[in-house]
């Protein structure tokens, strides 16, 4: 039998508090703290207007080779390991795919999908594609993918290796329970020991933002209310103790 590991998934105050953030400010925020690009570059958002937040199960692909891997083997389903990391997911999970940018092959299909959903499973990111795309849609699912085809997962070029291990996903690293926040802008990584930090930094910048984009609306110089200018800190700081 199959055994692979479970994740630690992070306090759940963390994961309410990012809900209120966007994935740009998310991304803005840690690369001031020194994770330059903790953005995916290759998933995108296939049912728009949908956000997500929530611990990462990770699922690491490989390039076929014969001595590793033959169809054979899949004629046991439990030997596929792409249905395993499904086993993991709980509520609010998103299931994150290192497939190589492989565009041939699709990770998971409609049943698979009925079954995350049916788990509670917040959404999947894949860095490649998915198949039954009519039946998937019906789902409502969230989903940022590079595309769609008719292949199913193995048949031509990779196959899948671990589950729940560290994977490159669009360029990014991701370890095992790492929050992922995502919504149309993109998938963004976030480290559980930054959270908290990025929580507080992004908090005061939408606050600013806000108050920023009013006075832009009403026609006020950019020079002085994106960014904040010092000048206009006291302007702020009673816009916001009204507005409490």
């Amino acid at each position: 039998m199959t055994h692979t590991p479970d994740i630690t998934r992070p306090p759940r105050d963390l994961i309410d508090a990012l809900r209120e953030i966007g994935a740009a400010t998310v991304a803005g925020t840690l690369g001031h703290m020194g994770f330059r690009n903790p953005h995916m570059v290759g998933p995108v958002a296939q049912n728009h207007g949908k956000s997500i937040v929530g611990p990462a199960l990770t699922l690491q692909f490989l390039p076929q080779r014969p001595d590793l891997f033959s169809e054979g083997e899949y004629a046991d389903p439990e030997t596929q390991l792409h249905r395993h990391v499904l086993y993991h997911a709980q509520e609010g999970d998103v299931v994150v795919v290192d497939a190589r940018g492989d565009m041939s092959s699709g990770v998971f299909g409609d049943m698979m999908s009925t079954y995350f959903k049916g788990r509670g499973g917040a959404g999947i990111v894949i860095d490649g594609c998915m198949r039954d795309r009519p039946n998937v849609e019906k789902l409502d699912l969230p989903l940022w993918l590079r595309g769609w085809t008719p292949n199913y997962h193995v048949q031509t070029s990779i196959y899948p290796n671990a589950v729940n291990v560290p994977i490159a996903c669009g360029g990014v690293t991701v370890i095992p329970g790492d929050i992922i926040v995502a919504d149309d802008d993109g998938v963004v990584v976030v480290p559980v020991a930054m959270a908290s930090k990025v929580i507080e930094e992004s908090k005061k910048h939408h606050d600013w933002e806000e108050f920023s984009r009013e006075k832009l609306m009403q026609g006020a110089p950019l020079q002085r209310y994106y960014p904040l200018h010092d000048d206009a800190r006291a302007e702020y700081e009673e816009w916001r103790s009204a507005k409490r």
